[in-house]
């Protein structure tokens, strides 16, 4: 096959990009240069989004012996992922930048434009594996697994997929890389949000949204018990930095159990508020022909999975959950696993718009 291997500078796409090569396929690379400014993104090798990740793949992709070319997506970057991060803060939702970035630029923006110039597949350096039945599994290392933030991905997307790491642990990927000569083949993962650049996230959206203070309401007597300057430095589940002025009657702490941008309010209780038993996801992404199912689900990234029944109707999911699930936030992705000898497979996903 012609394929276009995505080499976002790190150990990962470097050596998937190399196997693409030794089973035989017409590689090409491509590094994305997806900041406006590339010293305003993660400096060092914190990120995906800088000049020298663009020259760590160029010198991967020459110790590789491939073509490769740098495709400047800033704008399209910033429409869909960071613009659509900002926004939804301001909705009262916690977003998964990562996985936006996955379904509108690297397997639509990228893949479509590969498929236009003639190439069959694009190769990344996830940790998932594609099974024979073209279904999506998890990696064979469930600590790397990035199985969640690809389940957004339609069949067609994945037909046109590969994923060379999924059967390799990350020490077998760092191995490999420095059996091959890659320089990156200690490079640090990249960590938190790339397009922040000093991780500041709260800061980060006080630039865009401007001060918005507002009252913090406890959830239990209604009264005002604080104040906030944003609601949108608030997600589910948060314990830390709330500033709260009244201590709760048992000293017990306090968490975030809602945001009301309509009002600017955040609302804060006890843990045991904080437990749900069913979850609604719009804009599903369904992968067999069932439309109800006993399975697991993930809630979060990197989150522990919960038995389930699934339903999928009307261009909705519902989920209800086997046992409580705590601090469910919405905007994240709700993802439905079925277990499998050969690696969990994913059945489908969606964006989580309700709990309860």
């Amino acid at each position: 096959m012609r394929v276009l291997a995505a080499m976002s500078g790190g150990v990962d796409s470097a050596v998937a990009a190399a196997r693409a090569v030794e089973a035989g396929h017409d590689v090409t690379g491509v590094h994305l240069a997806l900041a406006r400014n590339p010293q305003t993104y993660r400096t060092g090798a914190r990120g995906c989004c800088t000049l020298e990740d663009a020259r760590d793949a160029r010198r991967a992709a020459d110790v590789i012996g491939i073509p490769f070319y740098v495709w400047d997506m800033a704008e399209q970057f910033h429409e869909d992922v960071v613009d659509d991060f900002v926004a939804e803060y301001a909705a009262g939702r916690t977003p998964n930048p990562c996985l936006r970035c996955n379904e509108k630029i690297k397997f639509a923006a990228v893949l479509d434009r590969a498929v236009a110039l003639g190439f069959d597949a694009v190769v990344t350096g996830h940790h998932a594996r594609l099974g024979a039945d073209g279904l999506l599994r998890r990696s064979v290392d469930l600590a790397k697994d990035q199985s969640y933030v690809l389940a957004v991905l339609s069949a067609s997307q994945l037909s046109r997929a590969v994923f060379p790491l999924g059967p390799s642990t990350k020490a077998d990927v760092r191995a490999e890389a420095a059996s091959r000569g890659l320089a990156v083949a200690d490079k640090p993962d990249s960590h938190d949000i790339c397009f922040i650049s000093d991780g500041d996230t709260r800061g980060f959206l006080a630039s865009r949204l401007g001060s918005t203070p507002g009252d913090i309401v406890d959830a239990v007597s209604g009264s005002v018990i604080g104040q906030h300057e944003g609601a949108y430095a608030y997600t589910v589940g948060q314990r830390r930095g709330l500033d709260l002025r009244v201590s709760a009657p048992d000293r017990s702490p306090r968490y975030v159990l809602s945001i009301t941008p309509v009002t600017n309010t955040v609302t804060v209780g006890p843990a045991d508020m904080l437990d749900v038993s069913t979850v609604v996801g719009e804009r599903p992404v369904w992968m067999i022909p069932a439309t109800t199912v006993s399975c697991e689900v993930q809630l979060r990234a990197h989150g522990e999975t919960i038995p389930a029944s699934v339903e999928v109707a009307d261009g909705r999911l519902l989920a209800t959950l086997a046992r409580p699930a705590r601090g469910i936030a919405t905007g994240q992705a709700v993802v439905c696993y079925e277990p499998s000898a050969d690696g969990d497979i994913v059945l489908g996903s969606a964006t989580i718009a309700e709990t309860s």
